[in-house]
């Protein structure tokens, strides 16, 4: 019996690590810049879906169609989700230096029936940009097949400014891969 549990709990990690992403922020840097997202050419981006609803702030209409011609991270998160908290931090400190350039953040709380829970994460974290409310968890089953994991928060995906998805990333985001990937897109043409 000892050998099956020592064969169980890697096998577990595993499991688990796949299930938010594919890796740990813990797990070693060369193993992370594995799993890195990438930029998709522009021909094989596909059109950023209809994002629309109120804002978990104080019930204000808002929708990724109001920042068409921008950059925009839609960043897909849960109040009880412990990846959201950690990668919190990286999102507020790229959306602080990119406030100036052509960038917009767009949230969306999924799976959170009490907006209150909502707010008090948004407060907690100083997160200074718009999240929709979407306590049913249907805006992430908008994105095409394969984008994303509907299913797994945290998810971030990149739009370019055609509204077109660039990429996407399931599980906690850094702020140097993010950076990278806003990089990248701010340089395309317009």
């Amino acid at each position: 019996m000892p050998r099956r549990t020592s064969l169980a709990l890697p096998l577990l990690a595993l499991v688990a690590a796949l299930l938010v992403g594919g890796c740990s922020p813990d797990a070693p840097a060369d193993a992370r810049a594995a799993h890195r997202p990438t930029v998709l050419a522009a021909a094989d981006r596909l059109p950023a879906p209809e994002l629309a609803g109120p804002d978990v702030g104080g019930g204000t209409p808002t929708s990724l169609a109001s920042h068409r011609g921008h950059v925009v991270v839609v960043n897909i998160w849960a109040s009880w989700c412990g990846p959201c908290r950690a990668e919190a931090g990286a999102l507020e400190e790229v959306r602080g230096r990119t406030a100036a350039s052509d960038v917009r953040f767009l949230g969306i709380n999924t799976r959170d029936p009490d907006v209150s829970a909502a707010r008090s994460f948004v407060a907690a974290h100083g997160q200074h940009f718009p999240s929709i409310h979407d306590p049913r968890g249907t805006l992430p089953l908008r994105f095409p097949a394969g984008t994303i994991n509907p299913q797994a928060v945290p998810a971030t995906v990149v739009i370019d400014r055609q509204g077109r998805i660039a990429a996407a990333t399931s599980g906690p985001v850094t702020a140097p891969d993010l950076t990278a990937l806003l990089d990248t897109v701010l340089a395309e043409p317009s």
